[in-house]
């Protein structure tokens, strides 16, 4: 199966071949833009249309054994449909924005305290950022909220590059994951915002730094020994 959200995050519709459809619901196709539920982001929602025109809404995506399989709440695909993607848009690219807007908190709070990020979930209202800090400063997290906001109007192109993994291992941010990457895995998809972030990742990203809202941080949780939680939204 050919993932081609991680070279395109701006795909809305894609042509594709049904390969196998299991209990008449869960479809997987030969290839997909829709993005799977996996690394604190939601899965895409959308629909998939055979070429006699009929419809079938994605509710649910994920990734099994390999291969990302569609969850559809009308039967009736077979093997060898002849069939289009259609990404509920709206809900991508508020995702794209959210995810780059926490790939840029994170960078700041790491930058600032040296805290190892230890997650992160986006929502549609609000999204999350998990990390380890002995000391837990709320005036200190808010002032983040601005430092975040200024390279959002510093309008930063951001670059998707996939990565012989050698290559990859040279960056220093990188190389900090080499452990969660088996042998098999040749290539690393790297997002770079220059003079900000560089980081192995899976997920769905904006252009550009310009195109995100500005963010306001709404609460900050202590969840246990050096556990962290910081929520934010977009105003």
């Amino acid at each position: 199966m050919k993932e081609l959200y991680l070279t395109d995050c701006y795909m809305k519709e894609f042509d594709a071949t049904v390969e196998s459809v299991k209990d008449d619901k869960f479809v997987v196709l030969d290839n997909t833009a829709f993005y799977p539920n996996s690394g604190g982001q939601p899965h895409d929602t959308g629909m998939i249309v055979r070429e006699d025109g009929t419809e079938f809404p994605v509710s649910y995506v994920a990734k099994f054994e390999g291969n990302i399989s569609h969850e559809v709440t009308t039967s009736g695909l077979k093997a060898g449909d002849k069939v289009k993607g259609i990404i509920d848009w709206n809900r991508r690219y508020l995702f794209m924005q959210y995810h780059t807007a926490c790939h840029i908190l994170s960078a700041i709070i790491h930058n600032e305290t040296g805290a190892k990020i230890s997650g992160n979930q986006l929502g549609e209202d609000k999204t999350r950022v998990d990390f380890n800090l002995e000391d837990f400063d709320r005036e200190q997290i808010k002032s983040y909220e601005g430092k975040v906001n200024e390279i959002i109007d510093r309008k930063i192109p951001v670059s998707i590059d996939i990565m012989p993994r050698e290559e990859a291992f040279k960056i220093p941010s990188v190389i900090k994951l080499k452990d969660a990457f088996p042998p098999e895995i040749e290539d690393i998809r790297v997002i770079s915002i220059p003079d900000v972030d560089t980081q192995a990742c899976g997920g769905t990203h904006i252009a550009n730094t310009g195109d995100i809202p500005h963010i306001e941080i709404i609460k900050a949780e202590n969840k246990g020994k050096n556990n962290r939680r910081v929520y934010f939204k977009f105003r």
